[in-house]
């Protein structure tokens, strides 16, 4: 999507026939895998890297300069939405014709320009087709160190030394924040596996996820499409599709009661407690996974941008290289838009996340 939030009728109409014929697309990736079996076989999965909190706290950026490394890889706007066999696609691709270069704003209007070569978020694709439903409210979201999916993790472990495998690189990356709800499974599946969670003040980062949601509902509007492209790429936190995730403690249902009422910035509010205070619990009763969790703020990688990312680096096992300028560089507070609360919006925003805000520092 480029900042016009445009899906071209291609996209649209492989997108829309891969959804409908799921198998086809598992079937393919589990061919290619086979293909590629001696190679596959002798890539090593080595502490995947994964950021994944809430949207609109810092993830599309940290997730940039990370795949800027020279050692890591990730998926990439190129890959939709045939995510599930990358190296058949990227075959296809290369040879479908002349991929436009120049790049564009993206769709959240947030000065991060991007071409199909840019590290995007597509792994939530995979996970919708072997945990389905796993979207909707009235079924938990959270997946543990019990949880256990056999065909999934194979697949899935075969499908990272792919993207190894295509695009030479020694550390696989992943931005998906659904994966804040996973990350006592994937530690499961890999001991080393290192953690990223970019939070951001309530009250600023609830005025960005209004903002944002008002963008793709307005854009929904005059394009339909919109709404099955983030429905099939797994993004459900924007747009008429959108729907809070369910830790299944019940608040998915007030939140979403919230916004019915049109009290968005309650809803918002109520929906960064969730997510953070369970990112916050867990961490809290898992000291190993608390070791493999680094916390970025928004207002640090902001104000210190070269030393925030320095410390990322450090956390997960990379060397510095010329990242940490680069982020001196490019990262700065946004300045084209503020926070238009009512008093009693922010009292809400207040009541509902201060607890989990002191837990992050925030006061």
């Amino acid at each position: 999507m480029s900042g016009s939030i445009e899906i071209d009728r291609w996209n649209d109409g492989l997108g829309g026939f891969i959804e409908r014929h799921p198998g086809v697309a598992a079937w393919l990736g589990n061919m290619e895998s086979r293909m590629l079996r001696e190679q596959l076989n002798e890539v090593g999965i080595d502490r995947p890297i994964y950021i994944a909190g809430v949207a609109r706290a810092g993830s599309t950026i940290l997730l940039e300069l990370l795949a800027s490394h020279q050692s890591t890889v990730s998926h990439r706007y190129r890959d939709f939405p045939l995510v599930h066999a990358p190296a058949l696609w990227s075959w296809f691709v290369d040879r479908a014709g002349r991929i436009d270069d120049v790049a564009h704003e993206r769709a959240h209007k947030d000065r991060i320009k991007v071409t199909p070569e840019s590290p995007e978020a597509f792994e939530e694709v995979l996970w919708m087709h072997f945990f389905p439903n796993r979207h909707q409210m009235g079924q938990s979201a959270v997946l543990d160190e019990n949880t256990s999916n056999k065909a999934f993790e194979a697949f899935y472990r075969d499908h990272i030394r792919k993207v190894l495998h295509l695009r030479e690189g020694q550390r696989y990356l992943a931005k998906g924040n659904y994966n804040a709800t996973r990350f006592a499974y994937l530690r499961h599946m890999f001991a080393g596996a290192r953690f990223l969670v970019p939070v951001r003040h309530p009250e600023w980062h609830v005025a960005s996820l209004m903002k944002q949601h008002r963008l793709f509902m307005e854009a929904a509007v005059k394009d339909p499409r919109i709404t099955d492209h983030l429905r099939r790429s797994g993004h459900y936190e924007f747009g008429p599709g959108r729907r809070p995730v369910d830790l299944g403690d019940g608040r998915a249902y007030e939140i979403h009661h919230l916004w019915q009422k049109g009290e968005e910035a309650e809803g918002w509010a109520l929906y960064w407690a969730s997510i953070y205070g369970h990112i916050a619990d867990q961490l809290d009763h898992d000291a190993e996974l608390k070791a493999a969790t680094g916390i970025v703020r928004y207002e640090d990688m902001c104000g210190v941008p070269e030393a925030t990312v320095a410390a990322v680096m450090d956390h997960v096992g990379l060397d510095h290289g010329e990242v940490p300028a680069r982020a001196r560089e490019i990262v700065s507070a946004p300045c084209y838009y503020e926070p238009g609360f009512t008093d009693a919006e922010r009292k809400a925003i207040k009541r509902q996340t201060a607890v989990v805000a002191a837990r992050y520092g925030y006061t």
